[in-house]
């Protein structure tokens, strides 16, 4: 009997931890698929193409699975919040202001929920992106 409970108990822990080992995986892939949009916005720099890369960013790091999506919100969300820090210091209408970083959670929001980001593709933005 002693053996039985012992062999349940085991079962039980290493299944939870592997939930989380798999869940701590998809977070770092989806941190990955997050870092490469925001590599590629950069590098582009092509005007408007900020919400597709936003997009296409979230919805390919919440394709990787629960863990990659809530590792796009934290860092969706984190992005925002430091943007939202930064506006205090800059003067224009460009990139910048709570619009825009409305705009930009619209977007954010478009990739996670599993919608095609091309939907924010500007016109003219080469294939390589």
């Amino acid at each position: 009997m002693k053996l039985f409970t012992g062999l349940v108990f085991c079962s039980l822990v290493l299944g939870v931890s592997s939930e989380w080992y798999s869940f701590l995986g998809e977070a770092a892939q989806g941190a990955w698929d997050m870092w490469r949009a925001y590599s590629d916005m950069r590098e582009a720099n092509y005007i408007g193409a900020d919400k597709y890369f936003h997009a296409r960013g979230n919805y390919d790091a919440a394709q990787r699975g629960p863990g990659g999506a809530w590792a796009a919100k934290v860092i969706s969300d984190a992005r925002e919040n430091s943007q939202r820090v930064t506006d205090f210091f800059r003067h224009g209408n460009s990139g910048h202001g709570a619009e825009d970083s409305k705009a930009d959670q619209e977007a954010n929001e478009w990739g996670r929920s599993g919608k095609d980001p091309n939907h924010y593709r500007p016109e003219g933005l080469p294939d390589k992106y």
